[in-house]
């Protein structure tokens, strides 16, 4: 069985590109994965917060992939930025490239900083892999 992704009519309608309630069926092996950050395999930063962004995901789903699993399979994933994004369709579109199939639960939280004064970008994500 798949995750389920769900609006409830009992809410709004989500704010942006996300699903406000991720059901995870029974049988599933629960993945909690570290903060990604926007590094490349060999350890060096790409530079801005969107490409930090882009990266980041790539992360959650190469992690999520080596336990056999698919972005259809992360349920939630929250995302700690330093800045706010300049290109908003940049942003938009990596995230309907790391979720084709449907948008996890997603939170976005701004904060002073992040462990390195280079990293602008930090995504926690949950997923359930069979």
């Amino acid at each position: 069985m798949s995750l389920k992704f769900v609006n409830p009519q009992t809410v709004a309608k989500p704010a942006a590109a996300y699903s406000n309630l991720a059901i995870v069926p029974p049988g599933r092996r629960l993945l909690v994965l570290a903060g990604q950050v926007g590094n490349r395999l060999d350890g060096s930063f790409v530079e801005s917060v969107e490409a930090q962004f882009e990266q980041a995901l790539a992360n959650v789903n190469a992690i999520v992939a080596s336990e056999g699993g698919t972005a259809a399979d992360i349920a939630r994933v929250t995302c700690f930025l330093v800045e706010k994004p300049m290109d908003g369709p940049r942003i938009g579109a990596a995230i309907k490239k790391a979720f084709p199939n449907g948008l996890p639960a997603m939170s976005w939280i701004y904060v002073a900083g992040l462990f390195r004064p280079d990293v602008k970008v930090e995504i926690e994500a949950i997923a359930a892999v069979i």
